[in-house]
């Protein structure tokens, strides 16, 4: 009977740990507070670009990942490109920019 015990025992402490190493997060997968964040910075520099009276562009994509925000899209010149990427680096919460846009 002790036996018995000292496997189940064992049993059940194996299961819990294959349990807990399944609810690991992924290394790319984001905690909420940092979602929540992200959400943040991309509204924060989609309203920057809708309001600069140089861009007023809506064909701009913004996508955020732990700071780090991707634009992308298509407009009408270099200018607007390099206007877009220089408002959105100074957005509160951009750790860097990375450009996707192309000129149409």
């Amino acid at each position: 009977m002790k036996h018995l015990s000292k496997y189940a025992a064992a049993i059940f402490f194996a299961f819990s740990m294959l349990l807990l190493a399944g609810c690991a997060a992924p290394e790319k997968q984001q905690t909420v507070g940092a979602y929540i964040d992200d959400t943040t910075i991309t509204t924060r520099v989609k309203a920057t670009i809708l309001e600069d009276p140089e861009l007023r562009v809506n064909e701009i994509n913004v996508e955020t990942f732990d700071g780090v925000v991707q634009l992308s899209g298509f407009v009408s010149s270099q200018t607007e490109i390099n206007r877009a990427v220089r408002v959105t680096r100074n957005v509160e919460g951009v750790k860097s920019v990375k450009n996707d846009m192309q000129v149409k």
